[in-house]
């Protein structure tokens, strides 16, 4: 099985992938790409591509997935199967990108608040707010920190649309989502597995935007099965 090539979201780190590393581990090795040091979806895909393995599967989180699709772009020749999880292949609306922009607004103004309280129902369900899972995702942003914050935003921001890109995906390609997700709504993700030529799709239930950690088992349990038919 070719090795996995993991790629987290907007101030995440290694630790998103811990527990599906770890349960995969057995089949493949795996390592978790920097998103950090780039500020544009080339670079982080290209800074990617010169860490990774000759040939590997690649499973993208949120902006993950947009780092995704550009390395698809650069080298797909060496994508044998592609895993997109709650992310999108159309550029933000409006009123995202205008929200992306007044948070790079107030950080100017301001220190980097990372993921607050008032940020976590958007990002996980409630059954996991107060909990560890929420306690992860705040520590997680402290890690990565404001200027990696600057840095991948302006990367999203200025991403190419995708979608053109994906009628041509001739590879084992993942769509899953979780059923509460509001920053890229399940809608994005049944687009994205319309438009697939090989697809699988999984709905999350009971889960937001970060069914890694928020469903580990059944994240791992998922892509497990799902591995095992792109051999």
């Amino acid at each position: 099985m070719l090795p996995i090539v993991f790629i987290p979201g907007l101030l995440c780190d290694e630790r998103l992938w811990r527990d599906q590393q770890a349960a995969l581990a057995d089949l493949a090795p795996s390592i978790v790409a920097d998103v950090t040091r780039d500020d544009s979806v080339a670079g982080m895909a290209a800074r990617l591509l010169a860490d990774a393995p000759p040939r590997f599967s690649v499973v993208a989180l949120s902006m993950g997935g947009y780092v995704a699709f550009e390395v698809l772009r650069q080298a797909r020749e060496r994508v044998g199967a592609v895993a997109l999880l709650d992310t999108s292949a159309a550029p933000d609306a409006p009123g995202r990108s205008a929200e992306r922009e007044a948070a790079l607004a107030s950080l100017s103004r301001g220190r980097f608040a990372g993921v607050t309280d008032r940020l976590l129902p958007r990002l996980i369900d409630e059954q996991h707010l107060g909990g560890p899972v929420g306690e992860d995702l705040k520590a997680m942003a402290q890690r990565v920190g404001g200027e990696a914050f600057v840095r991948q935003q302006t990367a999203i921001l200025n991403r190419p649309d995708s979608r053109p890109l994906l009628g041509s995906l001739d590879i084992p390609a993942l769509v899953a989502v979780g059923d509460g997700d509001v920053l890229t709504p399940p809608s994005e993700s049944v687009a994205m597995f319309r438009a697939l030529p090989r697809p699988w799709f999984h709905l999350f239930h009971r889960c937001g935007h970060l069914p890694a950690i928020e469903q580990p088992e059944e994240t791992s349990a998922l892509l497990r099965r799902w591995l095992a038919t792109t051999t």
